[in-house]
């Protein structure tokens, strides 16, 4: 054997495996570490997606109370203006289911939440709040030029659409059946009412 050969020899008892290289990444630990990895993090995104859920949940259901909340102040400050005795009858009623919702609503939310007036989440109050300014807003501008019932009924039809399809999206989000019920009791009412809100307003 020349001296070639041996160093060839040499080079390839040392030389090493390229298989070695792999001989972890395709081992059954690796294969189960991997897989525990994944289930974990499969398991963590589930869970955050559960509890966002739920965060956003009670988040709907606050923000309802405050849309009625503000809607109950806008009626009593602008209804005793309205002209059209239909009109007023119209708004009274809404008034009354209004406040009935408002309480029910409240007492759900308090057992399930833990609602507190007053303690509600600061950017929900400012969405709320935002809300209220514009109708306000509409209805004084409407009062000044002497349309106030008719920009009135529409706009109470308006605040009716919006409110029920809270309250829909509310009833399919949550398992609570008392909350569920006093959603459907409210939705019932304002639905009826909210014809003849429109009605005035086609017409007149």
């Amino acid at each position: 054997m020349d001296g070639q050969d041996y160093l060839n020899q040499l080079a390839s008892t040392v030389r090493p495996d390229k298989k070695s290289r792999h001989g972890f990444l395709s081992s059954p630990i690796f294969k189960v570490l991997v897989a525990g990895i994944a289930l974990f993090v499969l398991i963590a995104i589930i869970g955050s997606t559960l509890s966002g859920s739920r965060a956003s949940v009670k988040e709907q259901a606050i923000s309802l109370k405050l849309h009625i909340d503000n809607t109950l102040e806008v009626i009593a400050e602008y209804q005793p203006s309205v002209k059209s005795s239909e009109l007023r009858s119209l708004s009274a009623s809404l008034y009354s289911v209004l406040s009935n919702t408002n309480r029910d609503f409240a007492d759900a939310i308090t057992e399930l939440y833990g609602y507190k007036a007053g303690a509600e989440d600061k950017k929900l109050v400012e969405a709320a709040d935002l809300e209220k300014d514009e109708l306000e807003s509409s209805l004084f501008e409407a009062k000044i030029n002497g349309i106030l019932d008719q920009v009135y009924a529409n706009k109470m039809a308006y605040e009716i659409s919006l409110i029920t399809t809270r309250e829909t999206n509310l009833r399919k989000a949550t398992g609570n059946e008392q909350l569920r019920s006093v959603l459907g009791t409210s939705y019932d009412s304002l639905n009826t009412l909210y014809g003849g809100f429109d009605d005035f307003f086609q017409n007149n």
